[in-house]
C-alpha cells in the first residue's frame, strides 16, 4: 500500500496560504507497462527464445576456450599489421577531426542563422554518420584498391560525421557574450570565433577527438574482413584456417594495445580539463 500510495495515489501538499497543490499521478508504471509489451513484441519478432538461450549458451565460449593458451610463437607475426591499424586509426582521426571543424561551424545554429543551410549541413552530417564503417571500407576498397589507405579513409569519414555532430553541439552551449562584445566592436567573424569561442570549446573538442581514436583503434582493427589492411587481415585468415590459437594471440595483443592507448588518452584528457 506504501507503494501504492506514492506512485499510483496523487499527493497533496497543503501551502502556508492554505492552497492545496496537488502532485501529478506518476507515469512510471505505464511507462514500465509499455517497456514491457515493446520487449515481449521485439522477443516475438526476432524468435528469441529463452529454452535454446539456456540450453546451447554453453557453446558460445567453445571457440574461446581454443584461443587460450594464445600461440606465443606468433606474436612476431602480428607487429606489422598492428602498427598498420594504429597508423590507420591516428591518421584517419586526425583528417576526420580537422575536417569536420568548418562543418561544425555551418552546423551551429548561433553561428548561421540562415536555418535552411544549417539544416543541410545537419542532415549531410547524420547521413555520414550512419553508414556503416565497414560499408565504407568496402566501398573505398573499390576506389583506392586493398590495403590499408581504404581503411583510413573509411575512419576519416567515420570521424568526421562524429566529431563534426559532437563538436556543434559543444559550440551551440558556450557563452556568446565575449563574441557579440568582438563583433561589435568591429572584430570579423573568424577572429571573434578564433578569440571568443574556440578556447571555450577547444578542451572538449580535443577531448572529443581523442575518445574517437580510442574507438578507431578497435573499429580499424576488423576492417581487413574487407580488405582494408591491418589486424583485420590476419584475423579474417586464422579464422578460416581455424587457428584459434593464433586468433587468441592477436586479441591478446590487440586488448594492450587498446589499454595503453586508453591510459594515455585519460591522462591527456585529464591535463587538458
Amino acid at each position: 500500500m506504501g507503494i501504492y500510495n506514492r506512485i499510483l495515489k496523487p499527493r497533496k501538499l497543503q501551502l502556508s496560504n492554505k492552497k492545496v497543490i496537488e502532485e501529478p499521478i506518476s507515469k512510471t508504471p505505464i511507462i514500465l507497462i509499455m517497456l514491457f509489451i515493446a520487449a515481449c513484441i521485439s522477443a516475438k519478432i526476432t524468435g528469441f527464445n529463452i529454452h535454446i538461450l539456456l540450453k546451447r549458451g554453453g557453446k558460445f565460449f567453445n571457440i574461446l576456450t581454443q584461443m587460450f593458451p594464445p600461440k606465443l610463437s606468433y606474436v612476431n607475426n602480428i607487429w606489422n599489421p598492428l602498427f598498420d591499424t594504429i597508423k590507420m586509426s591516428l591518421l584517419g582521426s586526425m583528417t576526420g577531426s580537422i575536417l569536420a571543424i568548418p562543418f561544425a561551424i555551418l552546423a551551429s545554429s548561433n553561428l548561421v542563422f540562415n536555418r535552411f543551410f544549417m539544416l543541410v549541413i545537419r542532415f549531410l552530417l547524420s547521413l555520414v554518420r550512419t553508414l556503416p564503417t565497414l560499408v565504407t571500407a568496402l566501398v573505398a576498397t573499390y576506389i583506392f584498391g586493398l590495403g590499408t589507405m581504404a581503411g583510413t579513409v573509411a575512419i576519416c569519414i567515420f570521424t568526421f560525421a562524429y566529431v563534426g555532430k559532437q563538436l556543434y553541439e559543444q559550440i551551440e552551449t558556450v557563452d556568446m557574450g565575449a563574441y557579440e562584445a568582438m563583433e561589435a566592436m568591429g572584430a570579423n567573424k573568424t577572429y571573434a570565433f578564433l578569440a571568443a569561442i574556440l578556447p571555450q570549446v577547444l578542451p572538449a573538442y580535443l577531448s572529443i577527438c581523442l575518445f574517437c581514436f580510442e574507438g578507431n583503434v578497435r573499429y580499424a582493427s576488423i576492417l581487413g574482413y574487407v580488405g582494408a589492411g591491418g589486424l583485420g587481415l590476419i584475423i579474417n585468415e586464422k579464422i578460416g584456417w581455424r587457428e584459434y590459437d593464433s586468433v587468441g594471440m592477436i586479441l591478446v595483443v590487440l586488448f594492450i594495445t587498446v589499454i595503453i592507448i586508453e591510459a594515455l588518452s585519460h591522462y591527456i584528457r585529464l591535463r587538458l580539463t
